[in-house]
């Protein structure tokens, strides 16, 4: 069991990204990223080599299937649990899962079983896991400073996925799928110790989630599924988070569509091949750290609820356009737009989520906000693909932002979600 050490209250505090306490735990997530990235690549290179495409199709897919049906289950262990503990003892089980692979890469050719094994392993310690990240942050750090640490973290994000490709293409071309799995194993092992290291927050005194429902959970033995009710009961009832998570699923199933499965096919009808695809996505890798940037340095935007809504209403917008433009170049200037206000008005919403939710139930609000955008929002891929394939690119296009601007309507129209702050 892993002893929780609690922060001494501070007397001056300090912005999160001069706070020591704050930069480990962001270490130690941007490693564990960039070990995630490198692992997904070696999986589908080992999985491609020892069977069929399709067979790669389904190991590959393999560990959707439990990160959906268990990240629920996933928020409640976080909140009884603790986040620190979960995120160090999912890293542990990871590490050991990926290193065990390369091991039996290395002295045997195994075929695809224990490809199929670790994908499934990797997929049920995700649902645990991804609750956990979400609710970590707000145990490291003051509430003034979520915001920026929202910034932080999706500056993360942009380093693991601009690191963790090269790196594990380059480990792949030296030592194949094997040394790609040791050092995928390795990145995640690295997270550990800085972790442990980690000094987390004792929940405030006033911080009480929906006290009647916790309650009424206690009264009939506090088990896990009366702690998954009240949190759900909990959403629901919270006048800023309940339109929070509407508007950003309807966000997610409006954008991921038309930027995954449409992208490609609209880079094939447009003849920019595939050079041309990497240039429209790295246009929306730029526009997107820049806004986490902007919110990293700034820690702050005032009117929070509107700036989210606006941002998620033009980005919508600019989704749409991007099925009518005719050059790459112009199709980079649309993506970086896109970037820059999906990046921002996705952290402005991840921003809400955590200072809006006490953090006694922050890892179930985690896991629901998680399962909308992992276990919803790939519904529509092959949803858009199967619609543009009957009706063109420009109308599935354009039905897809109108979703995406649906979400921020709502954000707009509900009353308690448009005038929402973040701390100050």
């Amino acid at each position: 069991m892993t002893a929780t050490l609690i922060a001494p209250p501070e007397t001056t505090p300090r912005p999160a990204h001069r706070d020591g306490n704050v930069l480990r735990w962001l270490a130690a997530y941007a490693s564990s990223m960039v070990g995630d990235s490198v692992y997904y690549i070696a999986l589908s290179w080992a999985a491609v080599q020892a069977g069929s495409p399709s067979q790669a199709g389904v190991v590959m897919a393999v560990s959707a299937v439990p990160r959906a049906l268990l990240m629920l289950g996933g928020g409640v262990l976080a909140d009884r649990l603790g986040p620190r503990r979960v995120v160090i003892g999912s890293d542990i089980v990871r590490c050991a899962a990926v290193l065990a692979v390369a091991a039996l890469l290395f002295l045997t050719s195994p075929g695809l079983w224990p490809l199929a094994v670790l994908a499934l392993v990797f997929g049920t310690v995700d649902a645990v896991f991804m609750p956990a990240v979400g609710a970590l942050p707000a145990r490291v750090t003051t509430r003034d400073q979520l915001a920026r640490v929202q910034g932080m973290r999706g500056l993360a994000i942009r380093f693991a996925s601009v690191v963790g490709g090269p790196l594990g293409g380059l480990a792949v071309a030296v030592g194949g799928a094997t040394a790609a799995f040791a050092v995928a194993g390795l990145l995640i092992a690295l997270s550990v110790p800085l972790l442990m290291a980690v000094r987390v927050r004792d929940l405030p005194a006033d911080d009480k989630a929906d006290e009647k429902a916790d309650d009424e959970a206690a009264a009939t033995g506090g088990t896990a599924w009366r702690d998954l009710v009240a949190g759900l009961r909990y959403i629901r009832r919270h006048r800023v988070l309940a339109p929070l998570m509407l508007a950003i699923a309807l966000g997610d199933l409006g954008f991921v569509g038309p930027l995954n499965v449409g992208l490609t096919l609209l880079a094939d009808e447009r003849g920019w091949g595939a050079s041309g695809m990497g240039w429209v996505l790295a246009g929306f890798g730029v526009g997107a750290g820049a806004a986490s940037l902007l919110l990293t340095v700034r820690g702050r935007l005032p009117h929070a609820g509107r700036v989210a809504g606006c941002a998620i209403i033009a980005g919508s917008v600019a989704i749409g356009a991007l099925a009518f433009v005719a050059s790459v170049v112009a199709a980079v200037g649309v993506a970086l737009l896109i970037g820059l206000l999906a990046g921002l008005s996705g952290a402005m919403c991840g921003a809400l989520l955590q200072t809006q939710a006490d953090p006694a139930c922050l890892g179930r609000v985690t896991a629901v906000s998680g399962l909308v955008s992992l276990g919803l929002a790939p519904l529509s891929m092959p949803l858009s693909a199967t619609a543009i394939g009957a009706w063109g690119t420009g109308p599935v296009f354009v039905a897809s932002a109108a979703v995406c601007g649906l979400g921020g309507v709502i954000a707009l129209c509900v009353r308690d979600l448009r005038r929402a702050e973040l701390p100050k």
